[in-house]
């Protein structure tokens, strides 16, 4: 056999075969019998077009207007109904013995339930209950979970009573060491992002409020170089140490020490305040209360130690009131005994500084004024304060040597005893200050003036 004889060409059905196979292989095997073949295809026949690759969304039954299955159809759908518990069936002993935790709302639903379901059918039981849940409301008297401010005194007072002090603490000091251990106590429950809360001290100067910013670590901080003044005449080390302040006064001490910190005041400043509080609450005890006239030098006044130690428990106070209102803490006011000591240094402060604001020409003359001897009666307002510390203060208005005196009495202003001090703290404005005024209007002003220039930073 030749080599043109090895390669016999197909008949022609066999290459239509062929043929028709790579047609069905284009056309793709969704194209059907009947016009998915290419090969087949003539002239003027008519395709039907092929179904999409990628099928449509379906539409919902809703949307085809078509109605909606019955219920009973889905049958194998639906969850199985869930039958309610039984109720409990107890005997009546039982439930009686019930009724004292139904009170206390300590019973499980289902006990609840058939408590309430017995109490419907015996009358009894259901006037047991009654008093019962009369009894829980007096148990559930709402109070505040702060202590009382006088607890501490109390407490003292009823240990002391049975068993006196070996070194007591002096009278004048009380005040002082109450409140330095009320602050303390509120520095105990503050974190420790609240010591740099921003904090205003507010006073009074001239004729006018002005204020500083600060941060709680910034007040203690303040507390302890004024503090200091007291420490120093009494002998002890200054918290200063080697910082040089400028002059002697409180607001002096307060900002050398803010300058020589490298670093804002943290909580680290609570250690050396509490601290120089229990020393001088030491040291005045230990003397027996005998040093209580030293004098206590603020720079342009002093005062006698006594003195100093009531104006540094009063502002104590009036600094934790400012800690608390920034960190948003509940704080009260001192106890009753130890405010009137706090209003009874400010009254007997008013005259040497009504005295100076008229020398500064800060108030007028007064209308009427006379000159009078030292310790002879004068021109007087009658300060009367009301509520917590309450009492009543006649204040010479001619001279700090005078003496008050009700035959000589021009006005009479009442106060709050509190809303008196936070005008002495420089905290509440003399035109704003609640007073009751009666008599010389004049009078009555530079008095309020005189309470509000008490305040210093």
């Amino acid at each position: 056999m030749n080599d043109a004889d090895r390669f016999e060409a197909p008949d022609d059905g066999e290459d239509r075969r062929d043929k028709g196979d790579k047609g069905d292989a284009v056309g793709g095997s969704d194209g059907g019998s009947d016009g998915g073949s290419i090969g087949n295809r003539r002239p003027g026949d008519h395709v039907e077009p092929a179904p999409p690759r990628i099928p449509m969304p379906r539409a919902s039954v809703e949307d085809g207007g078509r109605p909606l299955p019955a219920l009973e159809g889905l049958g194998h759908l639906t969850p199985p109904a869930v039958s309610p518990p039984a109720p409990l069936v107890l005997e009546h002993h039982v439930l009686k013995a019930m009724l004292g935790a139904w009170a206390l709302a300590a019973c499980s639903s289902a006990e609840t339930a058939a408590v309430e379901e017995h109490l419907g059918d015996c009358g009894t039981c259901a006037d047991e209950a009654l008093r019962l849940r009369e009894a829980v409301g007096l148990l559930h008297r709402p109070e505040s979970l702060d202590l009382d401010p006088g607890l501490r005194t109390r407490v003292l007072e009823s240990c002391l009573d049975r068993r006196p002090p070996r070194i007591p603490v002096p009278r004048w000091a009380t005040p002082y060491d109450a409140e330095t251990a009320r602050l303390d106590a509120l520095l105990q429950d503050i974190g420790d992002a609240e010591w740099h809360a921003p904090v205003r001290l507010r006073w009074f100067e001239g004729d006018g409020a002005t204020s500083r910013r600060t941060t709680v670590a910034g007040v203690i901080a303040h507390l302890l170089t004024v503090d200091g003044l007291v420490a120093v005449a009494l002998g002890l080390d200054d918290p200063l140490g080697e910082v040089d302040a400028k002059t002697p006064t409180p607001a002096a001490r307060t900002e050398a020490y803010w300058r020589a910190s490298h670093f804002p005041p943290t909580r680290g400043v609570r250690a050396p305040w509490r601290g120089q509080s229990h020393d001088l609450v030491r040291t005045v005890s230990f003397t027996g209360g005998g040093p209580g006239g030293l004098a206590v030098p603020y720079g342009d006044f002093e005062l006698p130690l006594h003195d100093a130690m009531l104006d540094r428990a009063f502002e104590c106070w009036v600094h934790a009131e400012d800690i608390a209102e920034a960190v948003d803490y509940p704080y009260e006011p001192p106890a009753p005994r130890h405010l009137n000591r706090m209003i009874d240094l400010a009254a007997r402060m008013l005259p040497a500084v009504l005295a100076g604001r008229r020398q500064e020409g800060l108030a007028p003359p007064a209308r009427g004024r006379h000159l009078v001897p030292a310790g002879g009666p004068g021109r007087s307002l009658r300060l009367e304060i009301e509520g917590l510390g309450g009492g009543e203060w006649l204040i010479p208005l001619d001279s700090p040597a005078a003496v008050g005196s009700a035959d000589h009495e021009v006005a009479h202003v009442a106060l709050d005893g509190v809303e008196f001090c936070r005008l002495a703290a420089g905290h509440v404005s003399p035109e704003e200050a609640a007073a009751g005024q009666l008599g010389d209007r004049e009078a009555i002003r530079d008095l309020l003036f005189a309470a509000a220039s008490l305040s210093r930073m």
